[in-house]
């Protein structure tokens, strides 16, 4: 058995599967925002009350959330190539089911579909990225143009949902999907290979129920908590977070765990998890304030609120596609650092936006916070990747995708509770308007076009003017949280060991090929422990000059 090539070249049939993994990446990300600006139009065709459009909300992100970490794994047993084509095919056909869909119930059960298809998804996509691109500038460049259509698709969602909806019925956003999962059914036995660990023994089936009782009962009280406190949303996390122990105990006693608990023994990985989570509580919390600043502050419609999000979105693209040839220049860690730096000074910025004449220092802000975000996300995710074996690549990849999955919901949360708070604690609501108006912005802009003149002024100065004060605090919170991950990322990444290093050793295991596209999973040699060893060693402070990829 050989020993894992890591400096092998890619060929083009490599960088075109790459376009091919982009395709889900872009769409799964697309799926989760692009819904918002439908959701009133299918809600008044299918007659859904204001429960089951939570439900119609909540349920694809759920399922997605609950069934990371079990898809992960799954795809590392029987072929990720695998999983994901099956997985593609099942979210074409519940995107078409959903467009269709002629009752609330039908379309729950749709995007619950939809969010068990697409937890295959980004696992596999990850996971197969990490097996394809050997040499790690080479990784760097894909997960890079992989992060980038991951982030442009959360951020365009809106735009694409209020063009599609201009023109087209509210089934056109499901619709989406089915090109889209045609192209990669099509190419994929082609331009993919197919990658399982050879040695992994059976699906523990008790820790898949542990997991999604952990987790999902975990996402619904966070998600609770956005809309207010209550016992419930309490219970909810203190049930999730027992069955969380449970899970972690059972996998510290499987010879075959469902998720590898070792891939948190490097610091390096902790670390950059722990960064993208604060990033991502941050980039959904605050910028959960935005689409309504713009439509409900500054009365934009939604497709010209789309429209400005266009160049921080392309700013952060440009700024993904950046990072590879930046960390070679200067540095991972510098380059962390100094862009969540950039992000922390973005949402300085958006402190200052004022509920009159905003538009230029919260578009400056929210591109400056985009722009500085986008590198530490590729550069944690080729991290994580980049630092287990090609056996476990599948398990981190769910990883990652569930703290991100958490950060957002608990962005949103927390964020959105103290934005609430702060607006309820500074409108004022003349005397004789429904209590509503004091509750949120959205309520009081509906109310005023039944009131009389005289009281709809006040009240929308003062409710536009609180909300607006809202986005300032969050922002100051968000400030204060990008600086610390800045200093956290250059104190924990700045020794030459936690940088970019080669897969560990400790896990056992590496890559071989082993006929056509499969490749098994062959053990490290004592050989190659030591080789690895020198290497490290050679890269520390006063050892030889080592390559700092």
């Amino acid at each position: 058995m050989g020993m894992e090539t890591v400096h092998e070249t890619a060929t083009r049939r490599e960088w075109l599967g790459l376009a091919v993994l982009a395709l889900p990446a872009l769409l799964a990300s697309l799926d989760m925002s692009v819904l918002f600006l439908a959701l009133p139009h299918l809600a008044a065709d299918l007659h859904a009350g204001s429960t089951q459009q939570l439900w119609i909300l909540d349920s694809y992100g759920f399922l997605l959330a609950g069934f990371l970490v079990t898809m992960g794994t799954l795809g590392d047993r029987i072929g990720r190539r695998r999983l994901l084509m099956i997985g593609g095919s099942a979210f074409g056909v519940a995107s078409v089911v959903a467009a269709y869909s002629t009752s609330p119930q039908m379309l729950i059960a749709a995007r619950a579909v939809l969010g068990v298809a697409g937890a295959t998804l980004m696992p596999s996509t990850l996971a197969l990225i990490r097996t394809m691109f050997r040499a790690p500038r080479q990784r760097a460049t894909a997960i890079a143009a992989w992060m980038s259509c991951f982030m442009a698709g959360t951020a365009i969602g809106p735009l694409v949902g209020g063009v599609l909806l201009e023109w087209f019925w509210w089934g056109s956003v499901f619709l989406l999907a089915v090109p889209v999962m045609l192209v990669l059914l099509a190419t994929a036995p082609a331009l993919l290979p197919e990658h399982r660990e050879q040695h992994a023994g059976r699906l523990d089936l008790v820790s898949v129920a542990l997991s999604l009782a952990a987790i999902l009962p975990a996402v619904y009280g966070v998600k609770e908590l956005t809309r207010g406190a209550s016992p419930l949303a309490i219970a909810a996390i203190l049930v999730g977070l027992a069955f969380g122990v449970m899970f972690v105990l059972r996998q510290r006693r499987l010879a075959h765990p469902l998720l590898d608990l070792r891939l948190f023994g490097e610091r390096s990985f902790r670390a950059s998890l722990g960064i993208m989570f604060g990033g991502a509580i941050v980039m959904a919390g605050t910028f959960l304030f935005i689409p309504v600043f713009f439509q409900q502050v500054l009365g934009f419609s939604p497709l010209r609120a789309g429209l400005w999000t266009l160049p921080p979105t392309v700013a952060m693209i440009a700024s993904s596609q950046l990072t590879p040839v930046l960390a070679r220049r200067f540095g991972p860690p510098r380059v962390m650092a100094v862009s969540l730096l950039v992000a922390a000074l973005g949402c300085a910025l958006i402190t200052g936006v004022s509920a009159t004449g905003g538009l230029p220092l919260l578009v400056a802000g929210f591109l400056l916070a985009c722009v500085g975000v986008a590198p530490p996300t590729a550069l944690g995710t080729e991290l994580l990747i980049g630092s287990v074996p090609p056996a476990r690549a599948g398990s981190a990849a769910a990883v990652s995708e569930t703290s991100n999955e958490l950060g957002i919901a608990i962005g949103l949360a927390t964020f959105g509770s103290i934005g609430a708070a702060v607006y309820a604690g500074h409108v004022s609501v003349p005397a004789g308007v429904p209590a509503a108006a004091g509750e949120s912005l959205n309520g009081a802009v509906a109310l005023a076009a039944s009131l009389p003149e005289r009281v709809t002024g006040p009240l929308l100065d003062s409710a536009r003017g609180a909300y607006t004060l809202g986005l300032n605090t969050v922002a100051l919170l968000g400030f204060v949280l990008f600086t610390a991950l800045a200093i956290v990322a250059f104190r924990i990444f700045r020794r030459p060991t936690d940088e970019f290093a080669d897969p560990p050793a400790l896990h056992g295991h590496t890559s071989t090929k082993s006929g056509g596209d499969d490749h098994g999973e062959g053990h490290v040699s004592d050989v190659d422990v030591a080789r690895r060893v020198r290497q490290r060693r050679e890269r520390q402070p006063g050892g030889p000059a080592g390559d700092r990829r």
